[in-house]
């Protein structure tokens, strides 16, 4: 940490650049063809050449892998095809060591229905001591349970179909917002919350530095669980969300969770909620320090806009206008209380360079550095997803049976059945479907680009021969070298961190523009961003003529002029004195 970060006294997470780790498919010691926690271990060299300061690791607790591993069946545990709890605190150890940060994901809006919270929860039925740790009800009244249109209420599943499994044994139904094997646990009871915060302790205990909330603003819920208003396509199954996000407790539930596991500890921590759904003003309530819930939340306003009517698999071109004014929106939003996360890719979109870029041999490289150099610009945490930073592109998936993700098969078996033509679906599937982001990292150019000595549970990229780490390490011009000089000028330059953010040229749908000002250190940045192919002529504010270039993506690094010409997918920052 800089001097100059040091004695600004915030918090140390906001100078910070988090890198996410999907364990499956970053690195596998042992040749079974699935990731593990030694194979991370084994790999750290590359996040301490990067630059970064925290290591958040997706979930790698013990489960059926019904959802790759968001489906958990034991939350203090090691699942085998990872490794074991002995290997985890050999990598834990080992981050520390490098003088980095282990954030752990936390899943705690549902569990794995082979959890034995859940398994005691259906074995006693109606009035047994477990059974309202779930979200248990009967068949809608005068219907036959288990029949069509006897479901408790209309919600429809984030993976499809309906919400609500029902259970012969007892002859009632368990909502599940996601998975049918993943059951909502009911946050109601006192004792689900008193089971989820001592599990968290313990993790603490063992070291881990904070946690990623999976799904967190999904775990109040209207306790009368009222039908979701069907939409004008008359399906069976509607949107329940206006009555499970952000609902009644949730603020209540997060503050008693910060004061029961988070407050008081010796070193400070990390807790980010990722909350679908949640608005710039329920975030402010969320990360505001003086409520003490979350340090910051992941919301999804940006990675919905390039979405059509028939939603994320209907995709549509992004327009940068519509991108301007989401991601300035929270920019000013937040910006005199709470904190933003800035992110393009986590392990549930596609690759930013084929969605937002241009992931052709001519234009990759190039595209990816200037999303990058936008991204990290702005006031906020950025998040690194493993192969964002060399560029990883989506993969080139022939039929259904390449993929492995449920949400892509369920909608790919639904869409069909419903009369959609299967190659349009598969082409949907491999522009938005998550399987892009869980192809094995590209270490190398060999047969499965160095991942494993086994075959692969999903197959490399064939890309990874030419867009591998190996070969970027090697290139100062990469993508992985200006990932590098991205995040050491946010350790270093106070105006990444603490300027405040001024949007330019905001009906621009060619050119992303803004300003970072930081009267501390006296100094201001222009940032330059041309979303396209061709070149763009941009006119900055007066004053910028003549200021150095600190950070481009481009050979040519002259100083900045009245009016500035930025090639394909150019980007670039000046900086200048406060005038």
């Amino acid at each position: 940490m800089s001097e100059v970060f040091a004695a600004d006294a915030e918090p140390w997470w906001k100078s910070a650049v988090v890198y996410q780790v999907y364990p499956r498919s970053f690195a596998d010691s042992d040749g079974d063809g699935i990731g593990d926690l030694p194979g991370i271990t084994s790999r750290l060299d590359h996040l301490t050449r990067l630059g970064v300061d925290v290591l958040w690791l997706s979930p790698v607790y013990p489960s059926p892998q019904d959802d790759n591993g968001y489906d958990i069946s034991d939350y203090q545990g090691i699942d085998p095809v990872f490794g074991t709890l002995a290997d985890f605190d050999a990598l834990l150890a080992a981050v520390h060591e490098r003088g980095m940060r282990l954030v752990m994901d936390l899943v705690v809006n549902h569990t794995s229905d082979e959890h034995p919270w859940f398994t005691a929860s259906r074995g006693q039925g109606p009035g047994g001591p477990r059974r309202d740790w779930y979200w248990w009800r009967p068949a809608r009244p005068g219907t036959v349970p288990g029949t069509p249109g006897a479901e408790p209420n209309n919600w429809r599943s984030m993976f499809g179909g309906s919400a609500w499994e029902f259970d012969e044994a007892s002859g009632e139904y368990y909502l599940h917002l996601f998975s049918r094997k993943q059951p909502d646990l009911n946050w109601e009871n006192p004792e689900v919350r008193a089971a989820v915060h001592t599990m968290m302790r313990w993790w603490l205990d063992r070291g881990v530095d904070g946690f990623r909330m999976d799904v967190i603003n999904f775990i109040s819920k209207d306790p009368r669980l009222p039908d979701g208003r069907p939409d004008q396509t008359g399906a069976r199954f509607a949107d329940g969300g206006p009555h499970y996000i952000c609902g009644p407790r949730i603020h209540e539930f997060l503050a008693e969770t910060h004061r029961e596991v988070v407050a008081g500890r010796p070193e400070p921590l990390l807790t980010v909620g990722e909350m679908p759904g949640v608005t710039v003003e329920e975030a402010r309530l969320f990360t505001d320090p003086a409520r003490a819930e979350v340090d910051m939340v992941f919301q999804f306003e940006h990675v919905s806009l390039d979405a059509g009517p028939g939603g994320k698999f209907d995709p549509r071109p992004l327009r940068l206008t519509d991108l301007k004014a989401s991601l300035g929106g929270w920019q000013q939003g937040l910006a005199d209380t709470g904190w933003n996360s800035l992110y393009w890719n986590n392990h549930d979109q596609p690759r930013a360079v084929s969605r937002f870029g241009d992931d052709s041999p001519a234009h990759r490289a190039r595209s990816a550095t200037m999303l990058a150099t936008v991204l990290h610009l702005h006031r906020g945490t950025p998040y690194v997803y493993q192969g964002e930073e060399l560029g990883m592109a989506n993969a080139p998936f022939g039929a259904i049976e390449d993929f492995r993700d449920i949400e892509s098969l369920n909608h790919y078996r639904e869409a069909v059945a419903a009369g959609e033509d299967p190659a349009r679906v598969l082409a949907a599937l491999r522009a938005r479907g998550r399987d892009n982001a869980r192809t094995p990292m590209q270490w190398d150019g060999s047969e499965h680009a160095g991942f494993t000595t086994g075959r692969p549970w999903i197959a490399v990229n064939p890309d990874h021969k030419e867009v591998n780490a190996a070969a970027q390490l090697a290139d100062p011009d990469s993508v992985l070298h200006h990932y590098r000089r991205l995040i050491e000028l946010r350790h270093t330059e106070p105006a990444v961190t603490h300027g405040d953010f001024t949007m330019l040229a905001p009906e621009d749908e060619r050119v992303y523009a803004f300003v970072r000002r930081h009267p501390g250190s006296g100094t201001e940045l222009l940032v330059l961003g041309n979303f396209t192919g061709e070149a763009v002529t941009f006119e900055p504010p007066e004053g910028w003529a003549g200021a150095e270039t600190l950070i481009a993506n481009v050979p040519d690094r002259s100083p900045a002029a009245a009016a500035v010409t930025l090639s394909a997918w150019e980007a670039r920052v000046h900086r200048r004195d406060i005038p």
